[in-house]
């Protein structure tokens, strides 16, 4: 229990923190802003592998000039249920509405995964997932677009494609709006790294993103126990 205190003390408490929570939003901006005035770096011609078959990552960009990837890590024959879990909360917690949004504004959102087409696009419909998403398999070698748990953004100049920014880890917390609720709750994301009170709940990072054998969000997909997902992958 956090300490109880009268409504007049918690508001000035709770305005005190508000002071800081402004500046961290105007050092945010500040930070954006620097992020705009990054160079770019061109992005050799690419081939992905995507519904229509081999696509050049110029046409990723589906006439837009910009382009947000997203890097889905892939554990080659594994089942559907064995695919990483931080990567589906990733996917999972956005909205389904989001990419209509980011093409208000000619960005393109999709989804670059390591894994063998047939093996992804199965996944990406089993997960009701609708927006597009590209093997990169066979492009291991290019930095600029093959690489596991990564968002990159692109800048397209007619056939000439510039990677304009990257990042990976807790910088990719933008995709997961959940993780950014929880900090506004009484315990935080409940994790051991998290500077919290004595006797707060806590476990390790990401234990709470897989229930019962598998990532959360395929429940919300499937009642079938892990088991039986298993063995219907392998006969597949």
């Amino acid at each position: 229990m956090p300490e109880i205190v009268d409504r007049g003390e918690w508001q000035r408490r709770r305005d005190e923190l508000l002071v800081r929570e402004k500046a961290h939003t105007r050092a945010g901006d500040v930070i954006s802003a620097s992020r705009r005035r990054l160079p770019a770096t061109p992005v050799p011609p690419t081939t992905l592998i995507g519904a229509d078959g081999p696509t050049s990552i110029v046409d990723a960009f589906e006439g837009r000039p910009l382009l947000i990837a997203y890097a889905f890590m892939w554990h080659r024959g594994k089942s559907t249920a064995q695919q990483c879990e931080g990567c589906t909360l990733t996917i999972a917690d956005l909205s389904a509405t989001s990419p209509a949004y980011l093409e208000g504004r000619d960005v393109t959102f999709a989804v670059f995964c390591e894994g063998p087409w047939d093996d992804i696009a199965a996944f990406r419909d089993f997960m009701g997932w609708t927006m597009p998403w590209y093997s990169t398999e066979f492009t291991q070698n290019e930095p600029a677009v093959a690489d596991g748990g990564i968002m990159r953004s692109y800048l397209r100049d007619g056939d000439d494609v510039y990677l304009t920014y990257e990042t990976t880890d807790r910088g990719t917390e933008s995709f997961a709006p959940v993780l950014n609720l929880l900090d506004l709750t009484l315990y935080g994301r409940q994790e051991v790294w998290e500077d919290s009170p004595e006797g707060w709940p806590q476990d390790r990072q990401g234990s709470w993103w897989r229930r019962d054998g598998r990532p959360v969000a395929q429940w919300l997909h499937t009642d079938e126990p892990v088991g039986a997902a298993h063995a219907h992958a392998h006969h597949h």
